[in-house]
């Protein structure tokens, strides 16, 4: 048998969505990106209180967030107008907010009549926190087999349930990008810490980059090989508690590669933000993992070469993305092949 025939092609692990699945996943994605925008407002523009505060006789307007407090200066029309219009707009913020919520819950059990809620229930936790704490995107991407609901969810269908079935979420850590704490609603024991606020369970493997719930469910934390990998151990987004992220060799080109992202949904029919790499650095990233008969494990390297073939055609046939535009220019020499291959395939 050729080697043509072995590799998947998408149109065999992929099912079209019908056009009453589409209206309602569209509604549904419109629906969530106002309630986002009206919480990320809410909580970064309006976190916090403000009140008056007497000292030595005059009272001031202060500014309180977290264990910060700035004066705004002592009570005058000014500042009782400055006070006015925080009040109003946080309360006009926290009800478009509580009504964008309630309509999203009361489509939640019609996306999954519909069979539209994807992402397992703990991986869309620990998306959802993540993005709530200000890392999913700028500081974390989704690297794995879960970056294939984002591409369905681009592209209109949904794949087979022998491509996508995993007990795992990978995300890469960019390390280029400094990150202060302090400024996000991030705990000081980072990863660790938001997954604890998910689930309690979620517990520190012995090899420290992973963290695994009672369920087995596991996150794992990952990062490009650093020149001084071999003197120094850097850890993750927190303190001495947080995962430490694992060095992986081939992962500097995907930090470049161009992102995707996407409004995806879980299982209970709630609507999420995935953020992810390009389907087409995937592809390749799938394919070139899938030839390390070193290090990876015969059933593992079969399943990236689907997932490679698959994507690829996805992102070509029904995306648009084709593998020779100038965003992939920069690529290594050691995915030129496989580049050559998904080329010849897609």
């Amino acid at each position: 048998m050729t080697s043509e025939k072995k590799d998947t092609k998408a149109s065999d692990v992929v099912t079209e969505l019908d056009g009453d699945q589409i209206r309602i996943q569209t509604n549904a994605v419109q629906v969530f990106e106002a309630w986002r925008e009206a919480d990320r407002d809410f909580r970064h523009s309006y976190k916090g209180r403000m009140g008056w505060s007497s000292i030595n006789g005059k009272t001031y307007l202060y500014r309180s967030t977290g264990r910060v407090n700035r004066s705004l200066g002592p009570r005058s029309p000014e500042t009782e107008r400055i006070k006015e219009d925080y009040t109003a707009q946080r309360t006009r913020l926290r009800e478009r907010r509580a009504r964008l919520d309630k309509k999203l819950k009361e489509l939640a059990p019609i996306n999954v009549a519909y069979r539209l809620g994807r992402v397992p229930k703990v991986a869309a936790k620990v998306l959802e926190a993540l993005d709530a704490a200000g890392l999913l995107g700028p500081h974390l991407l989704v690297v794995g087999t879960h970056s294939l609901y984002a591409y369905e969810a681009a592209a209109g269908v949904h794949f087979a349930g022998s491509l996508i079935a995993t007990t795992d979420i990978d995300f890469m850590w960019d390390v280029r990008k400094k990150l202060k704490l302090a400024i996000l609603d991030v705990p000081s024991d980072g990863v660790m810490g938001v997954l604890r606020g998910v689930d309690k369970s979620f517990t520190k493997s012995k090899q420290q980059f992973s963290a695994v719930n009672d369920d087995g469910y596991a996150v794992d934390l990952i990062r490009p090989e650093e020149p001084d990998d071999l003197m120094t151990k850097l850890r993750g987004l927190g303190d001495s508690m947080d995962l430490e992220a694992a060095a992986i060799m081939g992962l500097q080109w995907l930090i470049n590669a161009p992102r995707f992202e996407r409004i995806v949904v879980a299982d209970n029919g709630r609507p999420l933000r995935m953020c992810c790499i390009d389907p087409r650095a995937y592809a390749l990233y799938k394919l070139w993992m899938s030839k390390d008969a070193l290090n990876r494990e015969p059933e593992k390297r079969r399943r990236d070469r689907a997932q490679a073939f698959a994507t690829a055609e996805l992102a070509t046939q029904r995306l648009g993305l084709p593998f020779n535009a100038k965003d992939l220019a920069a690529l290594p020499l050691r995915l030129t092949q496989c580049a050559k291959d998904l080329w010849a395939k897609s």
